[in-house]
């Protein structure tokens, strides 16, 4: 097995590997989180809008795999609050002890994991939102720059805002954008994460929840064919960026990417959901349990995405960050506890 890299992170949400695989919403579910943390690092469910039905039944499922720490994503801003409601509930029922949370930072939300004991991820996107979660009680902030695929908080890149947010709270940072190697989380460290929290690279895996034709599209992809777009904006409020790969739909928008208002497009039906349609432009990316025009759909992917070239299983791809990561490490000739 690789050599541990111990960091502030790792002591913090007691796992082996300063590697957090990220809450996607529709992928992230408890196989591919079970899997993350089995394997050393630290699994988030992506349970954005979920019913309490669900929430409960997929925690139960992670906690019958493994008995390591996880976490579950939640997004309270864009979520009903009536809903919010009823998963913050049955998260707490069913005793979920990490929360991570993204989009707008909402001391009141921390506030009340922090109460029930739990420990509290802040995603962010810019240094005023780091110190905001970090002052409302948050453990951990996970720094995301534009190069991230799926919703985007930041419009700078990794490199300008993660040494500025660093540099601003005190609790460990977790650095997100286009990671998906090892060279990735060494490059991360050296700019003062204490850590990494990578998407793409788990989308493609077998315990990831997606559709195959995601993962496929995933594997053809190089560098350089991710758009930055508010085009997928149906479900989520006006002005919300996402980054995916390009398709017939970014490629027909030309250079009309920007500027879509949800209220006024077109509910097109190009899927089917268990019995629940899935609209041309929304944000849902193709799943396992999905029918339907796949082509047309948000197909999320960061910028790293010319690292992915095969479907790997979980604690394949935690492995082969870790060895990459210390074999830099080695090169630079740098001492490890």
């Amino acid at each position: 097995m690789p050599q541990d890299i111990k960091t502030a992170l790792t002591e913090r949400l007691g796992c082996r590997y300063p590697i957090i695989s990220a809450g996607m919403g529709g992928p992230a579910r408890s196989e591919l989180a079970a899997a993350v943390s089995a394997a050393g690092g630290f699994g988030l469910m992506g349970m954005v809008r979920e019913s309490p039905a669900l929430i409960e039944k997929e925690v139960a499922a992670v906690k019958a795999r493994t008995n390591r720490p996880f976490g579950v994503n939640l997004i309270p801003s864009v979520t009903d609050p009536t809903l919010f409601e009823a998963e913050f509930a049955a998260c707490l029922a069913a005793g979920v002890s990490a929360f991570c949370f993204f989009w707008d930072v909402m001391p009141s939300v921390v506030e009340r994991a922090k109460q029930a004991g739990c420990l509290v991820f802040y995603q962010v996107g810019s240094v005023a939102d780091a110190v905001a979660a970090e002052r409302a009680g948050a453990d951990v902030i996970i720094a995301q720059g534009v190069e991230a695929g799926g919703h985007v908080r930041s419009r700078l890149p990794l490199s300008a805002l993660l040494p500025e947010v660093v540099a601003s709270v005190k609790v460990p940072v977790a650095a997100s954008g286009g990671i998906a190697d090892g060279r990735g989380l060494v490059a991360a460290l050296a700019q003062g994460a204490a850590g990494i929290h990578c998407g793409t690279a788990f989308l493609a895996t077998p315990e990831s929840f997606a559709h195959d034709y995601h993962k496929r599209r995933l594997l053809e992809a190089k560098s350089g064919d991710t758009v930055h777009t508010d085009l997928f904006v149906i479900n989520w409020p006006k002005g919300s960026p996402v980054r995916v790969l390009k398709n017939s739909l970014t490629e027909a928008a030309g250079d009309k990417l920007w500027g879509h208002d949800p209220a006024l497009m077109k509910r097109e039906v190009i899927g089917e959901e268990a019995g629940s349609p899935v609209h041309k432009y929304d944000t849902n990316s193709p799943l396992r349990n999905m029918t339907g025009d796949f082509e047309k759909m948000a197909l999320y992917a960061g910028e790293g995405v010319g690292s992915v070239t095969e479907i790997r299983p979980a604690a394949a791809v935690i492995e082969r960050i870790m060895t990459e990561a210390n074999a830099a490490l080695d090169r630079l000739g740098i001492l490890r506890k």
